[in-house]
């Protein structure tokens, strides 16, 4: 493998503590709508689908924001990104606030998005271009900003909500990002030096003969699977508080459960860039598909509370390793000097898969009573990813032979 000295470096790590801080404050845009979802139904006197429709929307911004914030990240550089995507975030949590109807509202979750996704999947690129021995690990943790993130706020918010109702929480959150994320920021200025991506290249060139599709192929593959995981992934992310409430349980109930699973899911992402960084990430992913589609089969026959927080937390340790798993195939196998489109292109196929199944959940909900067919639902898309994640190991193992039939 052909090194540089900045790769790895104590700079590296550094830059990677800052970027973690940042996708903590950045992606809250994406939790804060579960949290106050219930409210939302309740005030604007909607069913349980329409009142999915503002995360729908939230995730259909997230997704595209991935993919163009990931190619101004290349072309840009982070810090201006970072600053951008701050300010976008910052106007639609405040016009939120104000907004009179669920439509407005949802249209605005749009935006709040797509300014949210700075925080994922262009963090993840870019971080990943300052690690090459120990890229496993660094992508899983930047990633974890993300669940990090959805484990702290829910249940900061839940109080604000209880004082100040759901609009007060987006009034907060406009006046938090701005403060925290655009000073932070600009610590993120130095660049990649061009000969450590030069490096980089080679280290993929290395492995170009062993790539189970040419990169544009592998690239669509990897958005279906990616959309077939998170699918089903969003029902129990999604609906956790919705279907506490439904069991008298109460929102706060929900929302310390949602933070029990993404505590999970910290932990997972974080084991799994360990597995990765010996395996490799093909066979990290499929590992935590498998692993996610056994822990949807366990919120089948339990609607204890107590039996509810372990399948919460046994769901969290299961799936938390998928999406960073596909940021790693990437970039094992596509150039570095596109990582923030590639990445982000992927992430975007993801996030797609988390809005389609938060609304297709609550349309399930309101058309059979409950949550049973939901969760089936979420295990048949499993079962897609799997079924992907299969062949793709199959055409890995096969090797260069494979790539030249495709």
């Amino acid at each position: 493998m052909t090194d540089h000295p900045v790769l790895d470096s104590r700079y590296s790590w550094i830059r990677l503590a800052i970027t973690l801080i940042i996708a903590v404050f950045a992606n809250v845009g994406m939790w804060a709508v579960i949290v106050v979802m219930p409210s939302i139904q309740a005030e604007f006197g909607i069913d349980r689908a329409g009142a999915s429709v503002p995360y729908v929307l939230t995730m259909v911004g997230f997704a595209v924001g991935n993919f163009a914030i990931g190619r101004a990240v290349d072309r840009f550089g982070v810090t201006k990104s970072l600053i951008g995507a701050a300010v976008l975030s910052a106007v639609s949590y405040g016009l939120a606030a104000v907004s009179p109807s669920v439509a407005i509202l949802s249209l605005v979750h749009f935006f709040l998005g797509f300014g949210t996704a700075v925080g994922f999947g262009p963090l993840i690129a870019d971080v990943s271009l300052w690690f090459q021995r120990r890229r496993g690990i660094a992508v899983a943790i930047a990633a974890s900003g993300n669940y990090l993130s959805g484990a702290i706020w829910p249940m900061l918010l839940s109080g604000v909500q209880a004082d100040f109702g759901w609009r007060g929480v987006f009034v907060a959150l406009a006046v938090i990002t701005l403060a925290a994320v655009v000073p932070l920021a600009l610590l993120l200025r130095p660049k990649v030096p061009e000969e450590a991506l030069m490096a980089q290249q080679l280290a993929a060139e290395a492995k170009q003969g062993s790539a189970p599709f040419k990169p544009a192929v592998l690239m669509w593959v990897l958005g279906l699977a990616g959309v077939g995981c998170c699918v089903a992934m969003s029902m129990p992310q999604v609906h956790i508080v919705s279907f506490c409430v439904d069991l008298g349980y109460g929102p706060a109930v929900g929302a310390e459960m949602l933070a029990l699973m993404l505590m999970g899911g910290v932990v997972s992402r974080l084991i799994s860039g360990l597995v990765a960084d010996k395996l490799g990430g093909v066979i990290t992913l499929l590992i935590g598909s498998v692993l996610q589609c056994l822990a949807l089969f366990l919120f089948l026959p339990f609607d204890g509370l107590v039996p509810l927080y372990l399948v919460s937390a046994a769901f969290g340790l299961a799936q938390g390793g998928i999406v960073p798993a596909y940021a790693l195939v990437v970039r094992e196998y596509m150039p570095a000097r596109e990582a923030g489109s590639r990445v982000g292109f992927v992430m975007m196929a993801t996030i797609m898969g988390m809005a389609l199944g938060g609304w297709m959940s609550g349309w399930i909900y309101d058309v059979s009573g409950s949550y049973g067919l939901a969760f089936i639902n979420g295990i048949a898309w499993n079962g897609l990813n799997i079924g992907i994640m299969v062949a793709l190991l199959m055409r890995v193992r096969r090797g260069p032979q494979a790539v030249a039939a495709s």
